[in-house]
């Protein structure tokens, strides 16, 4: 480790031990800026993105331009491109600024900084409770003894809070130790809050820091404030127990008093573990039956309500203006007899979805409908007045909005329509290498798609190519690769091959006269510009066959044809196919496999729209809390958005300035997705165990 590192590993440790007080006290003396009213965990990670952004850097002129470009671009402000100049003339004179390429304005002589959203993010860690266990004393005297204290709590609710109920317990941990200081116990400094976190499993960041300190001997006694804060599983704690016993440790529950170091002791504790996993499985199933029941009744058991109604305790209440709406949908349909030619419809008159606010605040609609919202706004029961549970349906307490004869002759006609395949011709978004790919051992994928509702009730398609045992329901090993990723590579590469003129010669031994080939490259370049525009007549003509290994790609394209498109002739020996090969590798993710390159980011380098919205507004409501005049509660209220949400956003702010990078770019691993940003302790406070986890590429 060389001198700065192990500086800035000082500094970041020496803020894990430090108050609220402290924290705040640092971040004034660091940055002479008022203090942002967020949590302590908040601000721990706030000040640990400043120290590591002052001693290594923070983005470059780049990445601070991208986030800057993505931040105006929702915000109605202009983006300035470096080397634009600025001029407005005040009091008679002309005032010339002109942005140099560090991203930064210079007005006679005097350079300013342009404001660039970059601060660090950390999952703010709660507090929960705690266990007791009294260690074993040796003969002739009172040795010291190291307490840790380890804190959960399941819900995010409340964390945003100067002094919340994890602080509490903490509280009462340590002033539990400090009464059994005549015993020589004694706390250490490192925190251990996990926040937002199920006791159901053992991934948790802070436990298992927390056990990695007590495998290496730093801690000889672990202090919670009830023993389910530890887990509530008998599996994992029996695993926990071996740990502790392996490295000579031992727990406390300072609200719960036995002994684990006895028989009996231990005894008690299972009792106590088994009621805890009892009552989470059996509040589990009683909230399924409660749902089961309530929908048998005709409740509305909460969601987003369909268009055409609004929530109305556990009913629905009928919004005669969406009402009237969705029986124009449900006659229109039966007039065109085709969702597609529906949605065109309805998009010509005007006829968009209403805008409507969800329980949680945000607002969607406002839009042409999609076919996948009509598909679903068809078939749903709820219209007619019915509840759908699973399999079983049954009266609601709502009225109906569409008559049964009406919603009948719908699902008909829905019925009667053709679901089977497609012609390519008619697909809106082909499946460009239908009937052309194969697998190792030449058995050919079969395209196909699935559907996913969003966020916004609209349905998503996905398409992708399966190998033969998904598509025929028999038993084996099966592949589906998104076909937008590997139709995107295929047709770069050949765009590609068409790009280099005279590797493409050589490879297809034309036979050209020198005179030729800058007639050539303009053509083969306006190939390249039609492959890459998705032409399908084209990639017809020149595709033979793609073969698809766990380790590469392999594209063979007919020389005949690539001679033909440039009206060339051919030598003799010339081969009868191109063969090319990519490097792109199939990493299985579940059921499904993606296609990933060979550092672990996906084929197409596209931005993710969803992870830099997120990105952008995390930096902007950074940018609200630094300033220290609102805290978070305010901001929620103005966003119409939860507590919870705001936190798990917030943090995006502060991931290093590579993981921001690559996500701006579209280089971030293909497992890095919003799921995964926004879990409960994404990111550490240390940019290399940030770095360690979201990029890496295995």
């Amino acid at each position: 480790m060389s001198p700065m590192d192990a500086r800035i590993e000082a500094e970041l440790a020496a803020l894990e031990g430090l108050s609220s007080a402290a924290l705040k006290e640092r971040w004034v003396t660091m940055t002479s800026s008022p203090v942002p009213r967020i949590s302590p965990a908040m601000l721990r990670l706030a000040l640990g993105r400043e120290i590591q952004a002052r001693a290594l850097g923070g983005f470059d002129r780049q990445t601070g331009q991208r986030l800057a470009q993505a931040m105006a671009a929702g915000s109605g402000t202009v983006a300035v491109s470096p080397g634009t100049r600025l001029v407005r003339e005040w009091q008679g004179r002309a005032h010339v600024v002109t942005v140099g390429e560090d991203g930064a304005v210079r007005w006679e002589g005097r350079g300013v900084s342009l404001p660039l959203r970059r601060c660090p993010r950390h999952h703010r860690h709660a507090l929960v409770r705690a266990c007791l266990l009294r260690p074993q004393e040796e003969d002739g005297g009172m040795k010291s003894v190291r307490c840790a204290i380890y804190t959960r709590k399941s819900s995010e609710e409340g964390l945003a809070q100067d002094f919340n109920s994890l602080d509490a317990k903490r509280e009462a941990c340590s002033a539990y130790i400090l009464s059994q200081a005549s015993e020589g116990w004694s706390q250490v400094p490192d925190r251990y809050d996990d926040g937002g976190l199920s006791g159901g499993t053992l991934e948790r960041p802070a436990l298992r820091r927390l056990l990695e300190d007590v495998a290496q001997g730093r801690i000889d006694i672990v202090v919670v404030y009830k023993v389910d804060r530890l887990t509530r599983s008998l599996l994992d704690f029996s695993k926990l127990v071996e740990a502790f016993d392996a490295a000579s440790a031992s727990f406390v529950s300072i609200t719960q008093s036995f002994n684990t170091t006895t028989s009996m002791g231990r005894l008690t504790l299972n009792m106590l573990l088994s009621f805890a996993q009892f009552e989470r499985e059996v509040t589990a199933e009683r909230i399924r039956d409660k749902i089961a029941a309530s929908k048998a009744k005709g409740m509305w058991m909460g969601g987003i309500p369909p268009l055409g109604y609004r929530p109305d305790g556990r009913s629905l209440a009928v919004v005669e203006e969406h009402a009237a709406l969705v029986r124009t949908i449900f006659g229109l349909y039966l007039e065109t007899g085709n969702v597609r030619c529906l949605a065109q419809r309805l998009e010509r008159d005007g006829l968009l979805a209403p805008m409507r606010t969800t329980g949680t605040g945000r607002r969607i609609g406002g839009r042409p409908l999609s076919r996948g919202q009509l598909y679903l706004m068809l078939k749903c029961r709820t219209y007619t007045g019915r509840v759908q549970h699973g399999d079983q349906v049954y009266p609601g307490l709502h009225d109906a909005i569409v008559p049964d004869e009406l919603y009948d002759a719908v699902q008909a006609q829905l019925a009667a329509n053709t679901h089977g395949h497609r012609q390519r011709i008619r697909a809106a978004a082909p499946s460009l290498l239908a009937g052309r790919i194969v697998d190792r051992t030449g058995v050919p994928f079969i395209a196909s798609h699935a559907s996913k509702g969003s966020a916004t009730g609209a349905q998503k398609r996905w398409r992708y190519y399966a190998s033969a045992p998904r598509q025929s329901g028999g038993q084996g090993s099966t592949v589906r690769i998104p076909a937008r990723e590997i139709d995107a590579m295929v047709l770069h590469r050949i765009a590609t091959l068409f790009e280099d003129m005279l590797d493409l010669i050589e490879r297809t031994a034309l036979e050209v006269d020198p005179r030729r080939l800058p007639a050539l490259e303009i053509r083969g370049r306006e190939i390249a510009a039609q492959l890459r525009g998705r032409n399908r007549e084209l990639l017809d003509t020149v595709l033979l066959r793609v073969e698809v290994e766990e380790g590469r790609t392999m594209i063979h394209c007919s020389s005949e044809a690539i001679a033909a498109l440039l009206q060339a002739e051919q030598a003799d020996h010339a081969p009868a196919r191109v063969t090319l090969v990519d490097g792109a590798r199939l990493r299985r993710s579940g059921r499904a496999m993606k296609l990933v390159q060979q550092d672990g980011r996906t084929v197409m380098a596209q931005p993710d729209a969803s992870l830099v919205r997120l990105i952008v507004q995390a930096h902007r409501w950074w940018d609200e809390l630094r300033k220290g005049e609102v805290n978070i509660t305010m901001l929620c209220e103005r966003e119409k958005v939860s507590d919870a949400w705001m936190s798990r956003v917030l943090r995006l702010a502060f991931p290093s300035p590579a993981i921001t990078g690559a996500i701006l770019t579209g280089r971030q691993p293909a497992g890095l997705n919003s799921a995964a940003l926004l879990a409960t302790g994404a990111v550490p406070v240390r940019w290399c165990e940030q770095e360690r986890m979201m990029m890496q590429t295995s």
